[in-house]
């Protein structure tokens, strides 16, 4: 990935308003990423592994970053995240947490599975712009990602 490419960004959010206020800070740094939402780590999981609704997508590329809501119904942030990072074809994908949680329990143990980031989400849209403002900017530009492989 390089700074011609935009990244793919799926992202696992449960609340409405937060998927909203996401979206909306991404248009307000007028970036152009496709982002995907999926509601809990049941839809991300099968959105990843193309089953299910997501099934239609088979041969499609994987999302080039995840960004994590840690607090989910049905199957929560940290149990999809160990799934990711322990299945071989998975695990490449960076995967940053995006949570409403300040617990260093919450911290250790994601970075203990694998997580490449962690960030609380801030209390205001103007700081949450800042945040994807960096975010954005830190995968397109500044890493090397690898290339998005085909589910």
């Amino acid at each position: 990935m390089n700074s011609h490419q935009k990244c793919k960004i799926l992202i696992a959010e449960d609340d409405a308003d937060d998927r909203f206020l996401i979206e909306d800070a991404f248009t307000e740094c007028d970036l152009t990423n496709e982002l995907e939402f999926v509601v809990d780590g049941v839809d991300l999981l099968d959105h990843l592994n193309r089953r299910g609704k997501y099934a239609d997508l088979e041969g499609e590329p994987l999302p080039n970053l995840i960004l994590l809501d840690l607090n989910m119904p049905r199957m929560d942030g940290r149990t999809a995240l160990k799934q990711i990072k322990t299945s071989p074809e998975l695990c490449k994908i960076p995967v940053v947490v995006l949570t409403t949680s300040k617990a260093q329990e919450d911290i250790v143990r994601t970075y203990g599975l694998g997580v490449n980031s962690f960030i609380t989400k801030p209390v205001t849209f103007e700081k949450l712009v800042d945040v994807v403002g960096v975010l954005t900017q830190y995968w397109e530009c500044v890493v090397t990602l690898p290339a998005a492989e085909a589910a």
